[in-house]
């Protein structure tokens, strides 16, 4: 792998990395947060980690693409933590955009439901993420 190479993927993986921090923190912090404004701020900076996760993630395969011309060879166990942690950024968009849309309108265990289920969605990316890295 060239140094060029290194750097590209080096540099998706620390955009990647953030985008986990803001969901794993922003999600956790909502949890023992109450004020309204705080989670709708802590709502933003989650969904933009789950876009960014989204994203960089894609990014990975695109650059593998680029330089092989073909995306990274995985099987077995690294397919299912793969879709895993697809399916975690999905429903982790989905949820906070409808949050951000109409969270006003739920009550307040409902919206706490959301926090938590943010944080175990963040919390089972992050372990699939270990899965797909070292069965790859």
């Amino acid at each position: 792998m060239s140094a060029a190479q290194n750097l590209n993927y080096a540099a998706i993986q620390v955009v990647h990395n953030f985008g986990a921090v803001a969901v794993m923190g922003g999600s956790l912090a909502a949890l023992r947060l109450r004020e309204r404004t705080a989670r709708r701020t802590l709502a933003y900076l989650a969904l933009t980690g789950w876009l960014t996760q989204a994203a960089s993630g894609a990014t990975f395969g695109m650059l593998s693409y680029y330089y092989y011309g073909k995306f990274p060879d995985i099987s077995g166990i690294a397919t299912y933590a793969l879709a895993i942690k697809m399916l975690c950024a999905t429903f982790g968009i989905l949820m906070l955009a409808a949050y951000l849309w109409r969270g006003e309108r739920w009550s307040d265990p409902g919206r706490n439901k959301v926090w938590l289920s943010s944080s175990v969605l963040a919390i089972t990316a992050l372990s699939a993420a270990a899965f797909l890295r070292w069965f790859s």
